[in-house]
């Protein structure tokens, strides 16, 4: 059971990438791209073609149906490899190495506490055991992050303090619509793991924890005792505070049938089981109201694509980037393909 439930959490943080089930006994390697001082290398490409048929199988396509789509898409795959060259250099030319480390780190300690996992080493194992590569899902979000702090530091953050008092006001008279403040609610959770576990007696335990708090037992005595997040001791089941419209339906729907005070019937999730609690609830206001940062927020949300878009166009055109030949009719035309909108 462990095993599964340990899958599942990977996946909930976003990669889990499966290991490689055939090794070639001779590897012949060559050189796809430069980009500045780094190199693409068929062997990396080859990985993540292989990393992403394995995506696919798991999404339920069979493995020729997702060598197929996934091979008619090298192009594609070996221009996102450069993009993420670029992104890993300028992360670390700014500085970010550290705390993107510090993240990964954060992440994995994260599933030895979900997993009652003791030393990095026993992770390692149990991930090898079923077919997870550390290294590899280390690199896959050392990719991911440092994408996402690039472009925060670099494109989101200049957007978001680059609107001018006037543009502000000017907007949100435009657009008073989108700021009627929503309908939210704050929440208490009791969580039930599956790891280790039969499902069935979890579920049904979660039903008689219910059962217990609308007869009347206190609600965080009874999440202290049995509650399985890590830090319940500390937060006592607490939870802050969601705007109904962002919350995920499965979560929306019984929260929007339970009275203040009240709990929601137990909701089944990959992991586990999570009671929910209703500890306020604010309804959404008639009337448009001017918050600074919301209207900034807004006004990002509408600009940040193209800018990103933008971002990325310049730091390719400042950078030295060499395809080999064999593969230049593939990736170049995708690769370079807002240079050329730009352009025109």
């Amino acid at each position: 059971m462990r095993s599964g439930f340990l899958l599942s959490t990977i996946l909930l943080l976003a990669f889990s990438f499966a290991k490689a089930q055939e090794i070639e006994t001779v590897v012949v390697d060559e050189v796809v791209a430069q980009v500045n001082e780094g190199v693409v290398t068929l062997s990396r490409v080859k990985r993540e073609i292989k990393q992403a048929i394995d995506a696919l199988v798991r999404e339920g396509k069979s493995p020729e149906e997702a060598k197929r789509e996934i091979e008619s898409r090298q192009g594609e795959i070996i221009a996102n490899i450069i993009n993420d060259e670029l992104f890993l250099q300028k992360a670390k030319e700014l500085g970010l190495d550290s705390d993107i480390e510090a993240q990964i780190n954060q992440r994995l300690l994260q599933i030895m506490k979900e997993q009652n996992i003791r030393s990095i080493e026993t992770l390692r194992e149990e991930m090898r055991r079923i077919g997870i590569d550390m290294d590899e899902l280390r690199q896959a979000w050392r990719k991911q992050l440092s994408r996402d702090l690039v472009l925060q530091r670099e494109v989101d953050a200049k957007v978001y303090w680059g609107f001018t008092s006037r543009e502000i006001k000017d907007y949100y008279e435009k657009n008073k619509q989108k700021f009627i403040k929503p309908e939210t609610v704050s929440l208490s959770e009791i969580f039930l793991s599956f790891a280790g576990k039969n499902e069935e007696v979890v579920k049904q335990k979660a039903k008689q924890l219910v059962a217990r708090i609308r007869a009347g037992e206190d609600f965080v005595k009874v999440a202290l005792e049995n509650s399985e997040r890590p830090n319940v001791q500390q937060t006592k089941g607490k939870l802050q505070t969601y705007r109904i419209d962002e919350l995920d339906e499965k979560f929306a729907k019984p929260i929007k049938a339970t009275k203040v005070g009240d709990v929601t019937e137990p909701i089944v999730l990959d992991e586990g089981v999570i009671i929910l609690r209703v500890d306020e609830r604010t309804e959404a206001s008639k009337e448009s109201y001017f918050d600074e940062d919301e209207v900034r927020r807004a006004m990002l949300f509408e600009r940040a694509p193209e800018e990103r878009k933008k971002y990325m166009a310049s730091l390719r055109r400042d950078s030295y980037i060499k395809i080999a030949e064999s593969y230049r009719p593939v990736v170049a035309p995708i690769l370079f393909e807002e240079e050329r909108k730009q352009r025109n």
